[in-house]
């Protein structure tokens, strides 16, 4: 691929290493692009508008066919321009170029482009019932259930399933669901869709088990059950897990998701007076990660690392290999956690009861220290009261959708 541009990171599947760029970084086109081992071609393929942000990678269903989200821009299927779009494209045996299969994009998509709420999250793929589907979210805070062998249906308007908002009430394009979703299959055959968010959940969103509050973002779980009226899959909500300070990819082993609250600023502001702004400025304002582990069916908190992380993760993800967990972090340490102090899952067919999640201090992190963002998220629970009256409440799910 052309220099100095941005690539997520590598996916290598028979033989053939998968990755895509965003933001036309070098100059480069925003591109998906593959490069073939035994013939060593390369081959691209352009949305024609609109970067491609997967964390960990593209996805690549059992066909070879390759997923993303295409970042904020136009969407105009007809002048070959599908921006703020999920797409499905896949290399021809014969030429090795990268052709366009199938794409999707939400209803709403003109409104997520003015807000700047595009899909940017890594995509799991998994068999329910025979079938193959793919889930994917975004800054928006809602999860789109797909099926791979039509994305959209015959619109390309129509997934699977959608679920209602789960958090980003405020609208904030610094909010939402970054980074990755997961997924596993319990013993009992279950099938669970999690993914993590940023800021409080919606105030209309709700799940069998909550833990306490959410104020900076926590993680949501979700079953895949078949709707009784229609027979066709849907994602229930399960459970949300504790308050986290800006909740990053889960990673699921032996019935225990591991998850983790980055410490990361996200704050995107210029330079002003009193206030530092750009990149320093979110260096300054961050804390430190924490990691969880928590029960797999029910999202009780088993474990944490409280103030042993000193520094914050940014967009690198957790590793998980002979029973160690790993997670690295700003100031250039590694830290592994081993099977000493991780907890073994017990549990679980009985619910918790619901709780008061832990201050901030309780973990030993600091609260921000920016003014602002101290300001808003002060005024949160004051908008969860008002916005959660029947009279003045805000459109469904927090908006009006365009159709």
């Amino acid at each position: 691929m052309p220099p100095n541009g941005k690539p997520y990171a590598l996916n290598l599947v028979n033989g053939v290493i998968y990755t895509s760029t965003p933001q036309g970084c070098g100059g480069n086109p925003n591109n998906f692009y593959s490069y073939d081992l035994a013939t060593k071609k390369v081959g691209n393929w352009a949305p024609g508008s609109g970067g491609l942000w997967p964390r960990t990678g593209a996805a690549v269903g059992k066909d070879g066919t390759v997923y993303a989200g295409s970042g904020d821009g136009d969407y105009v299927p007809s002048q070959q321009i599908y921006g703020q779009a999920f797409i499905g494209v896949k290399q021809n045996p014969q030429t090795k170029a990268l052709e366009l299969k199938d794409w999707y994009a939400p209803v709403d998509a003109y409104w997520m482009r003015k807000r700047d709420l595009d899909f940017n999250t890594s995509s799991p793929i998994f068999e329910y019932k025979g079938k193959e589907y793919i889930v994917s979210s975004s800054k928006e805070c809602r999860i789109w259930l797909m099926d791979t062998s039509s994305l959209g249906g015959e619109d390309h308007r129509t997934p699977a399933h959608r679920t209602p908002l789960i958090c980003n009430e405020e609208v904030n394009f610094t909010m939402g669901v970054w980074g990755a979703l997961a997924t596993w299959q319990d013993a009992k055959g279950t099938r669970w869709v999690l993914t993590p968010f940023w800021g409080p959940k919606h105030t209309r969103f709700e799940a069998p088990i909550e833990h306490g509050q959410v104020v900076y973002g926590a993680v949501a779980a979700f079953k895949v059950v078949d709707d009784a009226k229609t027979g066709k899959p849907t994602l229930i909500p399960a459970w949300i897990s504790r308050d986290m300070y800006m909740a990053d990819p889960p990673v699921i082993a032996n019935g225990v998701v591991y998850a983790y609250g980055s410490g990361e600023s996200t704050t995107q502001r210029w330079a002003e007076p009193g206030h530092i702004g750009g990149s320093q400025g979110r260096i300054e304002e961050s804390t430190h990660a924490v990691l969880y582990a928590l029960d797999g069916e029910t999202g009780e908190e088993l474990w944490s690392s409280g103030d042993q992380i000193k520094s914050w993760n940014h967009f690198s993800g957790l590793s998980i290999a002979n029973g160690r967990v790993y997670i690295g972090t700003f100031d250039g340490m590694l830290y592994c956690f081993g099977a000493a102090s991780l907890p073994v899952r017990t549990s679980t067919s009985e619910a918790p009861a619901s709780r008061e999640a832990p201050s901030a201090a309780s973990e030993g992190r600091r609260e921000p220290r920016s003014a602002w963002t101290r300001h808003v998220r002060a005024q949160r629970p004051e908008r969860a009261a008002r916005w959660g009256a029947s009279e003045g409440a805000p459109p469904s799910e927090g908006r009006k959708e365009l159709r």
